[in-house]
């Protein structure tokens, strides 16, 4: 099967087409707001359980090889689909096989069930196509990891990938290993998801999820890799140990060195709102958005200002999507020069303008400057806090950052549970 790339639409007029194409898609789990979970009869439908941002990297030494993944459905069912991309890919990419099975020890993989993409076992994917694979009969369930192996046939120059994983995964010698449940032969570790852009669960109550979208503090630098306490991790425990029907998903379309103002592709990818149809608009479920942005932008000398408009705008775009968003404040930092006195006034701006004033255009905020900074040095974040570079949050700082997270202004579920259920 042959997977062409379409047209990508920006400008208002695109809004409008993202709008309109949204409520015709209703029926398919596609559309994300209050309104449409209820006119669905929150019947069992589609919804995202893992989502990782993409951006351009070489595909230097994946050809021929086989990759295995172990991601972690935020969604329990009894269907699984993946979602590929070759988004950022500068050539074709073919998939030769695919497979799906429940996590064992490090790269094993416990029966492996074959996945087909429009009934055959390959699928080509042109330069910017992404595609989603036909259902795999396999029950998920919420928190427990999964495994993931795609034999890459093709791959070109540059492929779409997820570089910072903050999770081990694995790559073998040459061929088509997605069957073997064992790690025989997969002995090349990656810090990566490449290719693998989502994973969506049929759930019998789609009941949406919160989306956190920005730069490496969503992504979780500073965090234990392979220890599951990012931020989007510590608020889905949160979310989970919280009673009534506060209890949701939580996606992460993090994207180290990411900024809010400027498309970076070899670096830090594209803006939040360049990929706001990839990383929001397109995953199916989302109903609150978490901002967590503008550090990498101050170090490159942006000003208050601009980084205020770029927060509007962003806020606008997904308020029109139906979406609820949430702005975060810039912490502190003593690292690449965020602590210059210029920058410092800078962040204060947006600082000031989220706490007195962004009210009036979000609906809420998390106060992540105050959670974090140290209160004998507010230039600086907490010693306890601090993973060791000034700038990411350790584990402690990045549950200290979801705690400050108001789950009041969340949607909550719009497809209550029974006392029973």
């Amino acid at each position: 099967m042959r997977v062409r790339s379409e047209a990508r639409w920006r400008g208002p007029v695109a809004v409008l087409i993202v709008l309109v194409a949204a409520l015709v898609l209703a029926g398919c789990g596609r559309v994300f707001p209050v309104a449409a979970a209820q006119a669905a009869g929150c019947a069992p439908g589609w919804a995202a359980g893992w989502h990782a941002a993409q951006q351009a990297v070489p595909g230097d030494q994946l050809a021929g090889r086989t990759l295995r993944m172990v991601v972690r459905p935020q969604v329990s069912g009894d269907e699984v689909r993946l979602r590929l991309s070759n988004r950022h890919g500068d050539g074709p990419l073919r998939i030769g096989a695919l497979s799906l099975g429940l996590a064992g020890a490090p790269a094993e993989a416990a029966e492996p069930v074959p996945v087909l993409v429009g009934g055959r076992p390959d699928v080509l994917l042109d330069p910017g196509a992404e595609v989603t694979t036909d259902p795999v009969p396999v029950r998920v369930d919420r928190g427990v990891p999964v495994v993931v192996s795609l034999f890459l046939a093709e791959v070109p120059a540059t492929i779409s990938s997820h570089p910072v994983a903050m999770r081990t995964a694995w790559l073998s010698g040459p061929g088509d290993h997605t069957a073997a449940p064992g790690p025989a032969g997969f002995d090349t570790t990656l810090q990566s998801w490449p290719v693998l852009s989502g994973l969506e669960v049929h759930a019998p109550r789609p009941d949406g999820a919160l989306l956190v979208i920005g730069d490496s503090l969503v992504d979780g630098v500073g965090s234990t890799p392979g220890g599951d306490d990012r931020l989007s991790d510590q608020l889905a425990a949160r979310l989970d140990a919280a009673s009534g029907d506060r209890t949701t998903g939580v996606l992460n379309a993090g994207l180290s060195r990411n900024r809010l103002l400027q498309d970076d592709p070899p670096a830090g990818g594209d803006t939040p709102l360049t990929r706001f149809d990839a990383d929001v608009a397109a995953v199916a479920g989302v109903r609150d958005v978490l901002l967590v942005i503008g550090t990498n932008d101050l170090a490159a000398g942006a000003g208050g200002e601009e980084i205020v408009a770029g927060l509007r705008a962003f806020t606008e775009r997904a308020r029109a999507a139906g979406l609820r968003v949430l702005l975060t404040t810039i912490p502190p930092s003593t690292s690449g020069g965020r602590d210059a006195p210029a920058t410092v006034a800078a962040r204060e701006h947006v600082n000031g303008w989220i706490r007195a004033e962004a009210a009036q255009h979000a609906d809420g905020t998390v106060d992540a400057a105050a959670a974090l900074a140290d209160p004998g040095d507010p230039l600086r974040l907490r010693p306890e806090y601090d993973s060791g570079d000034g700038l990411h949050p350790s584990a402690a700082g990045y549950r200290a950052l979801a705690a400050a997270v108001p789950l009041a202004a969340l949607s909550g579920r719009p497809c209550r549970a029974s006392s029973s259920g």
